[in-house]
């Protein structure tokens, strides 16, 4: 099990949470849990103003409440603000924003009992996924109403994902687990769902797999490069030096390091083209800045999933402070840069499909077709990538620059970080899938110039898709070979079949 404290959870173990690994909590943390849960109690017993813990919430939050009422005030919270719409979140993402809560409340400063954090994480342990509708936060404070799902599992009420697909009673769910319903005490209920975990669980997971994409990238642009039969002198490491960002270096030593023993790239030495189109030529500096995107918002997201993100914080008895961590500005902010460096993959590499299909400049048979004309060969798949990069466009306009005011001014700015992180994860999957598309529209292209060799990473890209992908000699139905090789890509099964050919960056 992995194992949680507040302060050391990375991607690598997000996803393996998510993916079903269970978790188990440090015992130093445990202690700071306790530690904090002991300031509420003196607070209670003290009569104490305090927000959230004898007070209402929100614009309601000069309302005093009594002391027969604060473990009615935490639970009627969750009920009222489980307010969520729309198709659920998928189980894995929901997983992982059940991890970065339960990783926020181990700093010991949110006054939650250890009750609490042992029954988070059974949750994990014994696989019982909340069914959380997407939509309906505006990320600040927090993630409330996808949150209040996720926890109205915990007191026995709402849904969860069951192994059938469908929604079932959770209270069934929980008995069946071996699992009692909690009952929150005071302060539980708002530290639970005051917070970003939910904008950074499905961002962190998407960042997860679009830095693996973006080394798919590199590699399928390469057998693209080859196939085309393009100069590789932009990847000239001398050259690239001179615009010395990391990850033009990177990218051009990787399409070098696809390209090596390439028969094809040996037979147009000396040829008569000056240069190349920018979709070829460009690759460092494209995936480059891409990949450079992708590094910065993995440190913004892993110091989010390690942070206090709830309100108020217990310092001590005497340093209560409601302050703002719940905002999700710097979640909303890394989600809109996300969606807009990963759509770039897919806007150049669509280019690409273009000119691997368009006989006017590939020098091959239209659309890559055996028999031209009565096959049309490989020509609408270019529309099914102009398709999506085209909706990448529209969801890449940035959430976090709007705001509407919320809870009777009170909340008079929100991020909109859960829309970010949302549509940052569509366009990767739509990214994704054009990046496999060209895949499939560069090995047909090779069997064009057959028997040539292709290049030491170029030849195994080819030889995986061609285990799931047969080579197109008549028109058929391709929407399967699409969806083939978009689950390759999206497992990862592309870069580890050519790191073992190859080396990469």
């Amino acid at each position: 099990m992995i194992e949680l404290n507040g302060t050391t959870l990375d991607l690598g173990q997000l996803k393996r949470i998510a993916d079903g690994e269970a978790v188990t909590v440090g015992p130093e943390a445990m202690a700071r849990v306790k530690a904090s849960r002991a300031i509420v109690e003196k607070l209670i017993a003290d009569d104490r103003v305090v927000y959230g813990i004898t007070t209402g919430f929100g614009h309601l939050c000069n309302t005093r409440i009594g002391k027969q009422d604060l473990a009615r005030l935490q639970t009627n919270l969750i009920r009222s603000h489980a307010t969520g719409v729309g198709d659920p979140f998928p189980r894995p993402e929901v997983r992982a924003m059940i991890a970065i809560r339960l990783n926020s409340l181990l700093h010991g400063v949110s006054g939650v009992r250890p009750a609490v954090i042992d029954a988070l994480a059974d949750l994990l342990r014994h696989d019982v996924v909340p069914w959380v509708p997407q939509q309906g936060s505006v990320g600040s404070s927090g993630d409330l109403a996808p949150l209040s799902h996720i926890m109205l599992v915990l007191m026995g009420e709402g849904e969860v994902h069951g192994t059938d697909g469908r929604r079932h009673p959770a209270g069934p769910a929980l008995k069946k687990a071996g699992l009692r319903p909690l009952h929150l005490e005071a302060k539980e209920g708002l530290a639970l769902i005051n917070g970003t975990s939910v904008m950074t669980g499905v961002l962190g997971l998407a960042v997860e797999r679009a830095l693996d994409l973006a080394t798919a990238a590199d590699i399928i642009a390469a057998l693209s490069l080859d196939v085309l039969k393009g100069s590789t002198s932009p990847f000239d490491p001398q050259f690239l030096a001179l615009r010395p960002h990391a990850g033009i270096q990177e990218v051009g030593a990787n399409v070098l390091a696809c390209l090596a023993d390439s028969e094809i790239r040996a037979s147009h030495v000396g040829c008569g083209k000056v240069q190349d189109a920018y979709s070829l030529r460009c690759i460092p500096q494209v995936h480059g800045a891409s990949r450079e995107a992708l590094r910065h918002i993995e440190r913004q997201v892993l110091t989010e999933m390690n942070s206090v993100t709830d309100n108020p914080i217990l310092l001590s008895a005497d340093r209560i402070i409601s302050g703002g961590h719940f905002h999700g500005q710097p979640m909303a902010l890394a989600a809109d840069y996300f969606g807009i460096a990963v759509a770039e993959l897919a806007n150049i590499s669509e280019r690409r499909i273009d000119r691997l299909l368009n006989p006017l400049v590939s020098g091959m048979n239209p659309f890559l077709a055996k028999d031209p004309g009565v096959n049309s060969g490989l020509m609408i798949v270019q529309y099914t990538a102009a398709s999506l990069v085209s909706e990448n466009k529209v969801l890449a306009h940035p959430a976090s620059v709007d705001s509407i005011p919320t809870s009777a001014y009170q909340e008079d700015h929100v991020s909109m970080g859960t829309i970010a992180a949302r549509k940052g994860a569509q366009i990767l999957r739509h990214t994704a899938q054009v990046l496999a598309i060209e895949w499939v529209c560069a090995a047909q292209g090779y069997e064009m110039i057959r028997p040539l060799g292709l290049g030491r990473g170029t030849k195994p890209a080819w030889e995986l898709l061609r285990q799931h992908v047969p080579a197109l000699e008549e028109d058929r139905l391709l929407a399967p070979d699409l969806e083939k090789a978009r689950d390759i890509l999206w497992k990862g099964e592309l870069v580890r079949h050519v790191r073992q050919t190859i080396e990469l960056r």
